[in-house]
């Protein structure tokens, strides 16, 4: 493998396999260490410095993790654009995106040999239209799930946010508000389970223990088959109507 760093504003290049990726650097003040990742909403490296790391430290470290890099990029799905007559997953089931002019809201028909997601409106407000949809399909399955295992566990959420993190599909913050990827109303209805058991257990458990992952058993029995679905299938949900 081949690798060649140069200099930019607050950016660097690797070459990997021929190919030249561009790593975005970002400071963050509270960071306590160089960070590599992928931010699975681009779909580009992201490096995080900590505040007084130079751009020298960092292309050390870059140069250092580049096999690291060239094995997750090799990883990243293409870009899936939600367009009319394209098909996407919705809840693990093929659905196809069908866009008809004039007014009206986002439907779900369920003619023909796959349901369709009948879009009107303006064609530039397609992909908008389509991911605000998703977004509202998301909070009301994560609602439910989240109020089930809450129950379960004698807790409350202080509250349900649905976003589009870009290195997690789920969150919780010390103040109990549950965080959650839209992108997990496009897969099989128990992943989207496991991730809401996931996070209402951190109500309890504010970190990734034994006591955590017994209580995971506990509200939701099959979480290793979930988390094995994700780690192979996460990335092209990720790539699902990613911005390039």
């Amino acid at each position: 493998m081949r690798a060649a760093l140069k200099r930019g504003p607050e950016q660097l290049f690797a070459e990997i396999g021929g190919r030249r990726i561009s790593v975005a650097v970002r400071r963050n003040p509270r960071a306590k260490r160089l960070i590599l990742r992928i931010d699975h909403v681009s779909g580009h490296p992201v490096l995080t410095l900590p505040a007084r790391a130079g751009l020298a430290q960092a292309e050390r470290f870059l140069a250092a993790h580049l096999a690291w890099l060239e094995g997750q990029v090799s990883r990243i799905a293409p870009s899936t654009p939600l367009t009319d007559g394209s098909v996407f997953p919705l809840r693990g089931e093929p659905c196809r995106i069908r866009h008809v002019g004039g007014r009206g809201l986002v439907v779900l028909e369920a003619n023909g040999s796959i349901p369709s997601l009948v879009v009107p409106g303006d064609p530039e407000f397609l992909p908008r239209r389509i991911g605000d949809w998703l977004k509202r399909e998301a909070r009301r399955d994560l609602d439910v799930a989240v109020a089930r295992y809450a129950t379960a566990l004698g807790r409350a959420a202080a509250g349900v946010r649905v976003t589009d993190p870009k290195s997690r599909w789920g969150s919780c913050s010390t103040e109990g508000v549950l965080t959650f990827s839209w992108r997990l109303v496009l897969a099989p209805p128990f992943v989207l389970d496991y991730l809401a058991a996931h996070e209402v257990a951190h109500l309890k458990e504010m970190n990734h223990g034994r006591r955590f992952w017994t209580l995971v058993e506990r509200l939701y029995p099959a979480h290793l088959t979930a988390r094995d679905w994700l780690n192979r299938e996460g990335p092209a949900l990720s790539a699902i109507g990613r911005r390039t």
